[in-house]
């Protein structure tokens, strides 16, 4: 699976569970990135952050067979990272995500709102 196939097996997930805000972020094309692509959503509870972290991982074990390689976060409910090594994905309570601004800090990504 292309990182591109992937990102959207990640984005039915994340929409699967009404996640808001949903943004990818093309980082193919930015010098020493470590990744190709960021997936960004948010979600308005703890509760939903979970849910949405288990839609994800349930939609590409189904599509890939895959787990992610790692995982963080999910015990506090704000802010969930999931590596999927060629895709990462941050799904972050509203708040979080507007404190930590990461679609700032990567301004030269190729940015595409999803919803």
């Amino acid at each position: 699976m292309t990182a591109e196939e992937l990102s959207s097996v990640i984005i039915k997930g994340m929409e699967e569970k009404k996640a808001s805000n949903i943004v990818l972020m093309d980082l193919r094309n930015i010098n020493q990135s470590m990744t190709d692509f960021f997936v960004i959503c948010s979600g308005s509870s703890n509760t939903q952050v979970d849910a949405i972290s288990q839609s994800i991982e349930e939609e590409v074990i189904k599509a890939h067979k895959e787990r992610p390689w790692r995982s963080e976060g999910k015990s506090n409910g704000q802010w969930v990272l999931m590596d999927y090594v060629n895709v990462v994905v941050h799904i972050f309570l509203e708040d979080t995500r507007s404190f930590y601004r990461l679609e700032d800090l990567w301004g030269d990504a190729k940015v595409t709102a999803i919803n």
